[in-house]
């Protein structure tokens, strides 16, 4: 019985060890170009999904991207399914080896992130408001390069370590 015990917990720290790095898609194309893919204008459109999977909220974005240098600024402007709207705007600065760092309103310190061949990783801790009041949660976001006019992004929306919410998002490059 103890060694069957040892046996799965050993498989599930192997399991839980075996998520995806950055490193997994060097290879991939197209190359993820974070400033190319953003300059000028991007369509968006997505949804919210709380921990059990249920769709709560869905929105669309127009994004405008302008291209300075070794800095891109976001102009993101959300609508969402309930009527809210939003707008966020990033600064996002290109640092060597294809890393960043970025800030935006509601971004609490900075936003870091890294690409390697068709993929980028962005993590950073967001203040969400829910029901009233505004909550720190870590955002971990994936974004994949389809080709030269689509991208999509999942993200996985955690508090206290746990996740809590997951965002999928789809981009179109006009």
């Amino acid at each position: 019985m103890r060694v069957r015990l040892l046996a799965m917990l050993s498989s599930l720290l192997v399991l839980v060890g075996c998520g995806s790095q950055l490193d997994d898609y060097k290879q991939s194309s197209p190359a993820f170009a974070l400033f190319d893919y953003f300059e000028g204008e991007v369509t968006a459109w997505g949804m919210v999904q709380d921990f059990s999977g249920n769709k709560t909220r869905s929105f669309e974005v127009s994004i405008v991207g302008t291209v300075e240098g070794e800095k891109l600024t976001l102009v993101e402007d959300f609508v969402y399914s309930d009527g809210v709207e939003e707008q966020r705007i990033w600064h996002i600065n290109k640092l060597a080896d294809g890393r960043y760092q970025g800030t935006a309103q509601d971004i609490i310190g900075l936003a870091h992130g890294a690409e390697q061949g068709n993929a980028m990783r962005w993590q950073y801790d967001f203040e969400l408001p829910y029901e009233g009041l505004t909550i720190t949660v870590a955002m971990d976001d994936w974004l994949f390069r389809q080709d030269e006019r689509h991208l999509f992004n999942i993200t996985k929306v955690k508090k206290f370590g746990v996740q809590v919410a997951t965002v999928t998002i789809f981009f179109q490059k006009q």
